[in-house]
């Protein structure tokens, strides 16, 4: 298989292609921002860049970015790639790659690029920056370290249906007054229970937060299927669980999952697939290591709720 261009080697040569208008491309719409998904961290990033980079309408650069994170296997790049070598805004349009690009996402279950894929003759071509030259080093990027912005949220809250858009609202407006991150709440309780006030597990943890009634009891839950009950119990629990762990995401997390004494027995995450499953998707959603403790606003003191009993010293 021949590449047919090199983004790398060919960046300077699309540029004068594109100011010279040598190119007709069908004008498209941009396709609405990444959601907060569950990619690793760097992989989200170069993604929310790449998105940038079509806002400012830098074609090359966009690629780049969709390129990196398509490399390690983000379906969501895929489909990007796919569609801005299609017909996408101010580039040269590539049919043969969009056609195997948005082919492989479709396989993987991408709904949007299965529907643009619809008609396409099915393509053997990729670009070059997907099979020639070193992978980007994900581990010495800094930005992997930080925590998901807060637009990222927000736009993801503001488009939940709107009875998990009012839980989500609502955990969002309490975790501050217990000094958590509403980032990472928003991360357990979608993880937990995805904004449902009735959900129930096999194992009897009840509602947003998931609380088993050992651990209502323990916080002070009179009733457990109240929301706002629920998130303040829960929040106190995150609280208390970053304070022993030294505010280290993946240990709260897998302490939030398994239990502080699990992860003190095997002095880090268990060995439990289902927990160690768990705190990747946490990390993944929070992408920082290091919880990120809001600061205190005028009014909002930490207020745990009624009747909590003082949780096991170590």
């Amino acid at each position: 298989m021949q590449p047919r261009f090199s983004f790398h080697a060919h960046g300077a040569l699309l540029a004068m292609a594109l100011l010279a208008g040598g190119w007709q491309v069908r004008a498209q719409p941009l396709d609405d921002p990444p959601e907060w998904a569950d990619e690793p961290p760097v992989l989200s990033r170069w993604l929310e860049e790449g998105y940038e980079a079509e806002v400012r309408r830098q074609p090359h650069r966009a690629a780049q970015r969709y390129c990196d994170a398509a490399r390690y296997g983000s379906v969501e790049a895929q489909y990007r790639l796919g569609r801005l070598l299609m017909r996408g805004r101010d580039v040269v349009p590539d049919p043969a790659a969009a056609a195997t690009l948005l082919a492989l996402a479709a396989q993987r279950g991408h709904e949007k690029a299965r529907s643009l894929a619809e008609g396409l003759a099915p393509g053997e071509q990729l670009p070059d920056c997907l099979t020639t030259g070193d992978a980007p080093r994900l581990e010495v990027r800094d930005s992997a370290q930080e925590v998901v912005p807060h637009e990222v949220v927000d736009r993801y809250v503001s488009n939940l249906p709107d009875e998990k858009r009012r839980h989500a609202e609502l955990v969002q407006r309490l975790a501050p007054r217990f000094e958590v991150d509403p980032r990472l709440a928003l991360a357990i309780v979608r993880s937990e229970s995805n904004f449902q006030a009735r959900a129930l597990s096999p194992k009897n943890a009840q509602g947003l937060m998931q609380l088993i009634p050992e651990t209502a009891d323990r916080f002070g839950v009179r009733d457990v299927w109240n929301p706002e009950q629920n998130v303040r119990g829960g929040l106190t629990y995150l609280r208390w669980l970053l304070d022993r762990f030294g505010g280290d995401v993946a240990l709260a997390s897998a302490a939030y999952n398994a239990g502080e004494k699990a992860v003190e027995r095997h002095g880090g995450v268990p060995p439990y697939s289902e927990t160690r499953e768990y705190v990747r998707r946490i990390l993944g959603f929070y992408r920082a290591p290091q919880h990120e403790r809001p600061g205190k606003a005028t009014g909002l003191a930490v207020q745990p709720v009624a009747r909590m009993k003082k949780p096991p010293g170590p």
